[in-house]
């Protein structure tokens, strides 16, 4: 019997299509998303730079900490601020998220 914990995240592939769309805008539309799995959080997916219109997106002056996954930096698109986050260098073990942005609820489909 393995008596170890469940990590505290998760990463898995996310196959199902993930559209962000804000104002009737597109921002990203993917089939390659990676979903995080975080105890305490809902599921998040990361969609990769390719498949998001990083042209409308701006660089803000937001950075958090999290201990588990490291610095984010924050994205707004026009009005909407800081609709989207990324950890650039993130935390061993969750390496695969480096450069890929995560979008708050309510704008994926």
């Amino acid at each position: 019997m393995d008596d170890a914990p469940e990590p505290r995240i998760t990463l898995h592939p996310h196959s199902r299509r993930v559209r962000v769309v804000i104002d009737g805008t597109v921002l990203a539309d993917t089939t390659r998303a990676i979903e995080l799995l975080e105890r305490g959080y809902p599921p998040r997916q990361y969609l990769p730079r390719d498949d998001v219109r990083m042209d409308l997106l701006t660089h803000s002056n937001t950075v958090t900490h999290c201990p588990f996954k490291g610095d984010a930096s924050y994205f707004s698109f026009g009005e909407h601020k800081d609709v989207a986050w990324s950890y650039e260098k993130p935390v061993e073990g969750v390496e695969a998220l480096a450069g890929w942005l995560a979008f708050y609820e309510g704008v994926t489909e």
